[in-house]
């Protein structure tokens, strides 16, 4: 059977295929279920787990009546092997110290290659301190510092080497609302470092427009030319410049 639902304010339906029962077991645990509803319930958990873990950005995506189907058999990572993806944190904690012997802690949301919410904006730093260690890497901040100001930014990645230093960092990403109602988001930058995998530059704007449909974006807008996008669904815009529909099931 398939079980639909939608997830944050993503425009799709989504839809993953269970197997009915056949004996009176949790699908789960293993454990033995009383009932058809302690059976459902458990499945409701397991779903819920995948679905804090990632389990639509790391899914095989199929369209079945309307619906994304999603698979997470043999789906690649959503991060390219040695790199690690994840949001710039604009709170408290803006960097990992690099003092730190330590390898960096994980959760089941960082598994997924990028923090899924919104950072607290209580305690944040400027906007000109934000990304520091980025700039020290050589990148220019300049324009996601500025949307933060003008409350614009839709998503800020960043992408680092990963290791137990969490360093170095090798490229970032960022897009903005174009609209009010944060229906339209722009990507305005993405950046990797030279003789980085032109992999890490895709897996950046992958999860870009990931973060942007997860927040109520119906189609992401650029003007940059780069390598690859066509490859992930941008398509030309009329005016110029590509777009590219967040609804998979949009023809």
């Amino acid at each position: 059977m398939l079980v639909i639902f939608r997830w944050r304010r993503d425009p799709n339906t989504y839809a993953i295929k269970v197997e009915f029962p056949t004996a009176p077991e949790s699908s789960w645990t293993g454990l033995p279920v009383t009932s058809a509803d302690e059976w459902a319930a458990d499945v409701a958990y397991r779903v819920g787990e995948e679905l804090l873990t990632g389990l639509v950005r790391r899914s095989r995506r199929m369209i079945r009546d309307g619906y994304v189907v999603l698979d997470t058999h043999d789906a690649p990572d959503v991060c390219p092997a040695g790199f690690f993806i994840s949001s710039v944190p604009l709170g408290d904690r803006v960097a990992p110290s690099s003092s730190s012997s330590s390898p960096p802690q994980r959760d089941g949301r960082e598994r997924a290659c990028s923090v899924l919410g919104s950072p607290s904006a209580s305690g944040s730093p400027p906007a000109s301190k934000v990304g520091s260690w980025l700039a020290k890497a050589g990148m220019d901040v300049a324009i996601p510092r500025q949307l933060i100001v003008e409350a614009k930014l839709a998503c800020w990645l960043q992408a680092r080497v990963d290791n137990a230093r969490g360093r170095p960092f090798v490229g970032h990403a960022v897009a903005s609302w174009e609209d009010e109602q944060h229906t339209i988001a722009h990507l305005n930058l993405v950046h990797i470092q030279p003789g980085v995998p032109s992999e890490v530059r895709d897996a950046l704007v992958r999860l870009a427009v990931c973060e942007v449909a997860e927040a109520g974006a119906l189609r992401m807008v650029t003007t940059i030319d780069a390598p690859g996008l066509h490859e992930l669904g941008f398509r030309p815009a009329n005016g110029g410049g590509l777009t590219l529909h967040t609804g998979s099931a949009e023809a």
